[in-house]
């Protein structure tokens, strides 16, 4: 599985005439050496689990993964990555995420060219209702997904949720180690609980990602949805590990520029 493929996304010419065109034809950010090196095995320590997620929130749970994937005793995945951003603010990722599910799939795309298609939101008149809060524009909202995260592309659907919704304690955001955040719960190939939590670090912000796999909804309740004794396929985990490295250090260092130019514009 080649998870760094150099071969970029087709787009119309609609799109190349778009003025955020020239992000999707600069070449991506540079992974760092040390995360490329920690796709080659599981991580030994786990991820914090599901149900203790809270302490996620709270900065609480060093003791377990930070960066890393694998595959937990009771058969579910994770993924855990934590991405420094220089330049970027808190507002800048609240306005990101709503952003780029509406209008052009190319807003999509110049955040990873090489593996996003298409990310479009259900609900295309609330992310754009200047009334709603940006910090609020995905609560409530599904993302209809096309991107390749190693075994080629796939359809997903996340459909983002209040942080109350996801089940976490809402006294937590806001505080130190998690200003803001966007949680949501995928159905596809690989099935999964997320979150996105970022919060000011040096001269930046500091994002954090967990993946809980093998977790969907059940009677509006998030629960692990695998068959008893099966297990998520290391691969998945390792799969999503590659991209999610990817895509955000290529985030990182284009989201100031971006913002800059197009925060007037839903």
């Amino acid at each position: 599985m080649n998870l760094f493929i150099g071969k970029k996304v087709g787009v119309s010419k609609e799109e190349q005439a778009l003025p955020y065109y020239k992000y999707f034809e600069r070449e991506l950010a540079e992974v760092p050496a040390e995360k490329i090196k920690l796709i080659d095995a599981p991580s030994e320590i786990p991820a914090v689990p599901f149900e203790n997620r809270n302490l996620f929130l709270a900065g609480k749970d060093k003791n377990y993964c930070q960066i890393g994937y694998g595959v937990a005793q009771d058969g579910t995945g994770f993924v855990c990555n934590e991405t420094y951003m220089p330049g970027v603010t808190v507002e800048m990722l609240d306005w990101w995420f709503p952003w780029h599910s509406v209008g052009s799939d190319l807003r999509y795309k110049i955040w990873d060219n090489e593996d996003h298609y298409f990310a479009r939101a259900d609900k295309a008149a609330y992310v754009c209702d200047a009334k709603v809060p940006v910090n609020e524009k995905t609560w409530g909202v599904n993302h209809y997904v096309l991107e390749d995260i190693g075994a080629g592309p796939a359809p997903l659907t996340l459909m983002f949720k209040s942080p109350i919704d996801f089940g976490y304690d809402s006294a937590l955001v806001g505080t130190e180690f998690c200003k803001s955040l966007v949680c949501a719960i995928g159905s596809g190939d690989c099935a999964a609980a997320m979150t996105h939590k970022w919060y000011p670090y040096k001269d930046g912000v500091m994002l954090c990602s967990r993946f809980w796999t093998g977790y969907g909804v059940v009677d509006e309740n998030i629960v692990c949805t695998l068959p008893k004794g099966a297990k998520v396929p290391v691969e998945v985990s390792r799969g999503l590990f590659a991209h999610n490295i990817k895509e955000f250090t290529n985030l990182a260092s284009i989201l100031p520029e971006v913002y800059a130019e197009n925060k007037d514009n839903f």
